[in-house]
């Protein structure tokens, strides 16, 4: 059977380490005679696991102190509306980077809180680039970013800094979280939903600053206040705990392979690889500046015109799967995250020297 490459842009590729381990404990887990998914999350191994997973979350992204982490659920889509609910209080103002279509979706949920000033966008582009200015609000709660685009394959390669002395930045890092270091001190907030880099749906990681919550007036539903989930150490309501356990499996995996500094080095090994490919041939090309450039998700089209439906074909039967580009921008999208084998690359790179028009 050929083997299968997934560069899906999520739900995406899993190391086979995690699939194997979470597929044993469907049936047993630890030892108890019964599937993890029958577990109460309030027994001693549940507890136990999301313990440690906190703890690899913690070691691998050097949490300061003062930072909580927390499991929760509804993808980074409800972070959208439920940061600004804690954050941003009633006529208080934010300000925020349109960079994509989940910048955009976020955008329009904070207004629903307080005013929200778009310091820069690249929609008229097609979201084709970072812009390098941003035009702040002074005393702005927070500063907004996605730091990776990845419909667009735009990535933030240097954080921007909140000209408010006492604003801090938020950001969704769904896609590229653990896939390279990060100053965690710099953020007053970080979300992200699993599935693209991190495990399976179904758990969204928050890892927020303590001393920026409990600010605002407004009455917060006890789902949708952090401190809930503070305080119940993310166990105010059953969590998913088989998404937990394979996010927990991931960082291990992770851990194992020399953490998040060893891991940015084949990103970027794998990421340059590909890119050279599309820059020297002549049927392929990248929308995106190279200063711009996502490490995590790979997007390119014909240089001419040429036959999508045909070159995905040629991929596909050779088990290069989940190539095609999102609809809003058409040709193909390569995302390679951290599980993606530079073997997977190198099956890309000699299918796009073989195929013909």
């Amino acid at each position: 059977m050929t083997k299968i490459y997934n560069f899906s842009a999520g739900p995406a590729v899993l190391d086979p380490s995690v699939l194997d381990a979470t597929a044993l404990v469907a049936k047993d887990f630890k030892g108890q005679g019964m599937s993890l998914m029958e577990m109460s999350h309030r027994s001693t191994p549940v507890m136990d696991m999301v313990e440690e997973t906190e703890s690899l979350v913690r070691e691998l992204l050097k949490v300061p102190d003062g930072y909580h982490v927390l499991f929760l659920q509804g993808g980074a889509s409800l972070q959208f509306s439920m940061m600004p609910m804690n954050l941003l209080g009633d006529g208080q103002t934010a300000d925020y980077t349109d960079t994509g279509a989940w910048s955009a979706k976020a955008i329009k949920e904070a207004q629903l809180f307080g005013n929200v000033n778009v310091v820069c966008s690249s929609k008229e582009s097609v979201y084709n680039h970072i812009p390098k200015v941003l035009n702040q609000t002074e005393d702005a709660v927070f500063l907004h970013i996605t730091s990776n685009n990845t419909i667009y394959g735009t990535q933030w390669k240097e954080f921007p800094t909140p000209i408010n002395p006492d604003g801090y930045l938020v950001a969704d890092m769904s896609s590229d979280i653990f896939s390279h270091p990060i100053d965690i001190s710099k953020f007053g907030l970080i979300y992200a939903g699993a599935q693209k880099n991190m495990g399976p749906a179904g758990v969204t990681l928050v890892i927020v600053r303590g001393d920026i919550l409990g600010k605002v007036d407004r009455p917060i539903p006890t789902m949708m206040n952090y401190r809930t989930h503070i305080e119940k150490g993310s166990m105010f309501n059953t969590p998913p705990v088989m998404s937990i356990y394979a996010v927990n499996r991931t960082l291990v995996w992770l851990n194992d392979n020399g953490g998040v500094e060893a891991i940015a080095k084949q990103n970027e090994h794998k990421a340059q690889k590909l890119y050279d490919e599309i820059e020297r041939h002549p049927l392929f090309t990248s929308p995106i500046p190279v200063e711009d450039r996502s490490l995590m998700n790979v997007p390119f089209v014909f240089t001419d015109e040429g036959n999508e439906a045909d070159f995905l074909s040629f991929c596909d039967e050779r088990g290069l799967k989940t190539l095609k580009g999102h609809r809003s921008v058409g040709g193909f999208r390569a995302s390679i995250y951290n599980a993606m084998p530079e073997a997977g690359v190198d099956a890309l790179i000699e299918a796009m020297r073989e195929y013909k028009v």
